[in-house]
């Protein structure tokens, strides 16, 4: 896909309309989907547009508290060299929950003016698009993302505690998935996040109550574009951050924010489109057509590959229990939430294959490659798609997934199917950063471990 660097007539056009923004933030998403970058007063907007900014290459070495992992090798063994960060076209929009007139856009960064960072998740994606046009073939696309709405006091013991809903007064304690009741208690908070993603043309369509306490799900309409689907992802996810705060709620993306309620996932949504504009997985019958079945078989043989990038973190791995709808194996079946990709009900046009693995808390940029990546190794590959799955995978096929940060990691760094299209260079930066995250993870004494051990050994 192109590199789409916006001009700066677009700054110019929009500081027209509106002449009294005070400042921009320029946004760059580094490995873990953070919104990194720098706030500029407004009267600057044009020069950022014509020359861009710079930010240092370690953006993307950075852990998720925000220190550089040196082993990468892009912190100062570079001299923590600078690269060049340009705004991203049609991005620049208005800030609605800020209390003064404000901006946003977002940035890409280049290893030189024309030519993409190799370190930046985004251009990964781009690359993968790519090879989608050289097929003849267009990803249509569509992310969902669950979250849970918290108390802004965490209990004694340090953990998250649900919302009390401004409606009843009462602190949430039900599981009442899709239960109306429960967005008319949050209906100015849900209007406000989906009034903020128009004014941000953002395609937010619908928002449903999930599998637990204070848990909602906010879904995003189908683009052919699957870069733009990832971009509206992130900022989906600082519209309902920033609006809850506003609300006086915590929003959060963790995969697994409590032990014995629902994870958090996002769920992606794809079909491909021809030339014309058609479905290619579109057929009368009920099972899946050639195509489907190629890509199918070709995300099966490969989810094992990439459930470092689908589940990044140590906490992701905690979603994975029976009874949650979270799938353990690389299962597939026709309208059957317990499956890992799932092919929903509809009309035949929209068919169409819901990928259910990537948890809430991953990088939209590298999950959504990671499915066009196995798509694309599908679609090259005559490779044997399973038997159906039918009734409650859990119990039909045992867990064969990588299900704990090591195993998952370990096969993505050995992966052949990686390497091919992630690219060594990225693969060795996105490694080093995520593994010096688990290291200082499991450095630290918990709680749990003083309350069982301290007494009894």
């Amino acid at each position: 896909m192109p590199h789409t660097i916006a001009l700066s007539s677009e700054a110019e056009a929009f500081l027209a309309v509106h002449p009294d923004l005070v400042s921009v933030d320029l946004l760059l998403p580094d490995q873990h989907g953070v919104l990194r970058g720098k706030r500029v007063p407004a009267h600057e907007l044009v020069k950022v547009y014509q020359h861009g900014i710079f930010l240092p290459g370690s953006v993307f070495a950075l852990d998720i508290n925000g220190n550089t992992v040196e082993s990468t090798g892009i912190g100062f063994d570079t001299g923590d060299c600078d690269q060049p960060c340009r705004p991203i076209a049609s991005s620049l929009t208005i800030v609605p929950w800020q209390d003064k007139p404000m901006a946003q856009c977002l940035l890409t960064m280049e290893q030189e003016p024309g030519t993409p960072y190799f370190a930046n998740p985004r251009h990964v994606l781009d690359r993968t698009c790519d090879q989608f046009e050289a097929l003849g073939y267009t990803p249509m696309v569509a992310v969902e993302l669950e979250f849970y709405l918290t108390d802004t006091e965490r209990l004694n013991s340090g953990q998250l505690q649900p919302p009390i809903s401004p409606l009843t007064g009462l602190r949430e304690a039900d599981t009442q998935v899709y239960a109306v009741d429960n967005i008319d208690d949050y209906s100015a908070l849900l209007d406000d996040i989906i009034n903020a993603a128009q004014l941000q043309n953002i395609p937010a369509s619908t928002a449903v109550a999930e599998y637990a306490p204070g848990q909602f799900e906010v879904n995003l309409q189908h683009v052919a574009n699957p870069v733009l689907a990832c971009d509206q992802a992130l900022l989906l996810k600082r519209i309902i951050k920033s609006v809850s705060r506003k609300h006086g709620f915590s929003a959060t993306f963790m995969a697994k924010p409590y032990a014995d309620q629902a994870g958090s996932g996002m769920h992606i949504h794809m079909s491909l489109l021809d030339s014309q504009g058609h479905n290619v997985f579109a057929s009368q019958q009920c099972q899946p057509n050639a195509l489907l079945t190629q890509t199918l078989a070709g995300l099966q043989h490969t989810m094992g590959d990439t459930m470092a990038l689908l589940c990044p973190k140590v906490n992701s791995y905690r979603r994975f229990q029976p009874d949650f709808f979270v799938a353990m194996a690389p299962t597939w079946g026709i309208d059957n939430r317990t499956v890992a990709l799932r092919i929903p009900n509809g009309p035949a046009t929209a068919r169409r294959i819901e990928h259910r693995v990537a948890g809430a808390d991953a990088n939209p940029y590298l999950a959504m490659a990671a499915l066009l990546a196995g798509t694309l190794h599908g679609l090259s590959n005559d490779l044997p798609l399973s038997v159906q799955t039918t009734g409650n995978g859990a119990l039909q096929q045992a867990p064969s997934l990588p299900l704990n940060w090591v195993d998952a990691y370990a096969k993505f760094e050995h992966s052949e199917f990686a390497q091919t299209y992630f690219g060594g260079d990225f693969m060795k930066v996105y490694g080093a950063v995520q593994r010096q995250e688990y290291v200082d993870f499991n450095s630290q004494v918990s709680r749990l471990e003083i309350d069982w051990y301290q007494r009894t050994l």
